[in-house]
């Protein structure tokens, strides 16, 4: 039985990526004053952080329509058996939703299964990854939601945010604070907690994030898989990879930059690592 593989861009997967390993990614949208634009389709990140940065419009995200899910499906069941759609965590978006509202406008059809990855970003990123080789495998559908199943179990994420300045103008933190955090110079460190973004702690120096973000990685040795991402800083995710090669092997490290999905709160300057540890036996 073959199947397709589906995400959101959220996932931070590039194009490269989707294509080599067959995953389809329908866009979030991002909307900039009255004009709405397609994550990487209409505008890419160059011109998102450019845009964020100078626009006097904070930017607001929606999920895809039930209806954009519904037109990738149907595609996708001309060629392939079975669909497993796999996003962003229900507790931080409603693009789980709309996923489940288009299967249903389908005929709620056993052929494809839509499932909360309990992530973001490279998080979702890794479990996507996971499912897509698996299914190029020809492993059949059972195995490829075991698979997608596994590697949420073993994904973890760290990210430190340089600034809460663009939490603050989405409403996601008191401004009140986010000012004060600039003037106390503290950073707040962010992971996941069952599919929720929580707070990991505060550091008052970007080395001294850098530093939790690498004992976060090392702690969770041996890993099968890294991904550092960030938001305009790539010489520090450069300088990452370099720290993380001491107890990983390079090809299992890369980097990729952070999208509209989360980028849209962080802004500029946020740094995270997602790892899927390796399966330990007993």
């Amino acid at each position: 039985m073959t199947v397709k593989v589906i995400t959101d861009s959220t996932s931070d997967i590039t194009y490269e990526i989707a294509n080599k390993l067959d995953i389809g990614v329908v866009p979030i949208y991002v909307r900039f004053g009255d004009t709405v634009y397609r994550d990487g389709v209409d505008i890419g990140s160059d011109e998102f952080y450019q845009k964020l940065i100078t626009s006097p419009d904070h930017p607001a995200t929606s999920q895809p329509s039930p209806e954009d899910f519904a037109s990738v499906y149907s595609e996708a069941l001309k060629e392939k058996d079975s669909i497993v759609s796999i996003h962003i965590s229900s507790k931080t978006s409603g693009t789980y939703n709309s996923a489940i509202l288009a299967k249903k406008a389908l005929g709620d059809l056993p052929a494809i299964l839509v499932i909360d990855s309990k992530f973001t970003s490279a998080g979702l990123g890794l479990v996507v990854k996971a499912a897509a080789r698996s299914a190029q495998l020809g492993t059949g559908l059972s195995e490829v939601i075991n698979e997608t199943n596994r590697a949420i179990d073993q994904v973890r994420m760290l990210g430190m945010f340089e600034t809460m300045k663009y939490l603050a103008r989405g409403g996601r933190v008191n401004k009140a604070i986010a000012a004060a955090s600039g003037v106390l110079n503290v950073m707040p460190l962010l992971t996941f907690d069952d599919g929720e973004i929580v707070r990991a702690g505060l550091v008052r120096t970007v080395k001294r994030g850098m530093d939790k973000i690498y004992e976060f990685v090392k702690n969770n040795t041996p890993i099968s898989e890294a991904i550092i991402v960030h938001s305009r800083v790539a010489d520090k995710a450069n300088q990452m990879k370099q720290s993380l090669l001491e107890f990983i092997d390079e090809g299992r490290i890369s980097i990729a930059e952070l999208g509209v999905g989360l980028g849209v709160h962080g802004g500029p300057g946020v740094l995270l690592a997602a790892i899927r540890r390796f399966e330990t036996k007993g």
